[in-house]
């Protein structure tokens, strides 16, 4: 015969701890606002003084832009600020919002980061493929007519893409993860920085449109990607953000930025983001269908 009382004691500990993590998880949470604030004042501060200082530095602009280091001094400066939070930020371990405490998230498998990682080719596939339908030709580059060595370049991109996405994905997600829900948080964050891109947005209101819906439609890709990885989430968003650049440099001509590919881009960012939507909403389908720890405990010790 189940000792009830045994049980129920179990259960009320699982719940007092419950209690317990998810008052240490608000604690934890607090300020996140003034550290939004600080974070993106900072962002776009940098990466203006960054980009006024490029010409002096030699480096020339299409290997690597200084702006890209905007978020990464942000989140040095925010390191400064709340220097207690930080790591556990970078790491993506602060409990984000409608996450159980008590329990231990699973982490993201390895299918997931090849899934991540093989996104950015489904992307560009579609971006060659819409811009060859819409103007009848493909302005596509041959590595071997840049200007400076692909290798170069690749490595170029993935320092200025790692520079971004220490602010963008590995600060700021994790950090609005603590207020809103995934999809929330990772739409937020990428209208964001498409705001930080400020040149992008002065090309005319169709190309601003396209390029926007691409960021958003970026962000939720990595947001939801990321979302249980608790390593090697800068590399992988440096990696992904790189591929995505790389890409669209050899089969576009981003020497004369035009509205309609800019369009057609973000239009396959979309499609390219909603099977990662699917996923997500029937992961959550699962959870919620899922019973209770403390439930499954009590409904057992009842019978």
């Amino acid at each position: 015969m189940p000792d009830h009382k045994q049980g129920q004691t179990q259960a009320q500990v699982e719940a007092q701890a419950q209690v317990q993590a998810q008052v240490r998880g608000k604690a934890r949470r607090g300020g996140w606002a003034a550290q939004t604030g600080v974070f993106l004042a900072v962002a776009f501060v940098a990466a203006g003084t960054c980009g006024a200082l490029q010409p002096a530095t030699g480096i020339p602009p299409e290997v690597l832009q200084l702006t890209q280091f905007g978020p990464a001094l942000a989140v040095a400066a925010a390191a400064l600020l709340w220097p207690a939070r930080i790591r556990d930020r970078l790491a993506g371990t602060l409990p984000a919002r409608g996450s159980r405490p008590a329990e231990r998230a699973p982490r993201t498998p390895a299918t997931g980061r090849a899934a991540l990682l093989l996104t950015p080719a489904l992307i560009i596939a579609l971006s060659a493929g819409g811009i060859l339908l819409t103007s009848g030709t493909l302005p596509a580059t041959n590595p071997g007519a840049l200007a400076h060595p692909l290798a170069l370049l690749a490595a170029a991109q993935l320092l200025g893409a790692c520079a971004e996405e220490i602010g963008w994905r590995c600060y700021l997600q994790p950090l609005l993860r603590t207020r809103f829900g995934p999809v929330t948080a990772s739409a937020l964050v990428g209208t964001a920085w498409g705001l930080w891109h400020v040149p992008a947005l002065a090309q005319g209101p169709a190309y601003a449109a396209g390029f926007l819906t691409a960021t958003v439609a970026l962000s939720v890709i990595l947001g939801l990607a990321l979302e249980r990885v608790r390593s090697n989430r800068l590399l992988l968003a440096g990696a992904f953000h790189t591929l995505v650049n790389l890409g669209m440099l050899l089969v576009t001509d981003e020497t004369a930025p035009a509205a309609a590919p800019m369009m057609v881009f973000g239009a396959a960012c979309l499609a390219a983001a909603l099977p990662w939507l699917a996923r997500a909403r029937a992961s959550a389908r699962r959870t919620a269908t899922a019973p209770d720890r403390i439930t499954a405990a009590t409904a057992h010790d009842a019978r």
